[in-house]
């Protein structure tokens, strides 16, 4: 499957259209991005049910400030519009398999309703 270069403007529509997004936060003079790149595009290849996506955070600045991206590479993983895992660092390809196969296998019914328990005690505050 082919990777997804995301800007501000195809962001949105990107994640929407998609129930699991993995987000590669990389800048192209940074060399651990530029060495998991492969990595990354070999997963894409093997999970064509995944929507693999970069940002380029030096070209989308707003991108990542908005995801508060503080150290590159920072890969994130998203199901069902919800952020499961955003950690910055490298991945060997067998421990993106690992963190595929685990947000693969994540209840997302359990995660929306703890989403909601958490949001309906924070109104009642």
């Amino acid at each position: 499957m082919a990777i997804a270069e995301a800007t501000r403007d195809t962001f949105e529509k990107l994640i929407t259209e998609s129930t699991f997004t993995i987000i590669d936060f990389w800048a192209p003079w940074c060399g651990p991005c530029r060495a998991f790149a492969p990595i990354f595009e070999k997963a894409s290849e093997e999970h064509p049910d995944v929507t693999f996506v970069k940002v380029n955070t030096e070209a989308e600045t707003e991108l990542a400030a908005h995801f508060e991206i503080r150290s590159i590479p920072t890969l994130m993983i998203m199901r069902e519009q919800v952020i499961i895992y955003a950690e910055p660092g490298s991945l060997p390809a067998s421990g993106l398999k690992d963190l595929i196969d685990k947000a693969r296998a994540l209840d997302m019914t359990e995660v929306h309703r703890e989403i909601a328990a958490n949001t309906s005690s924070v109104q009642k505050s």
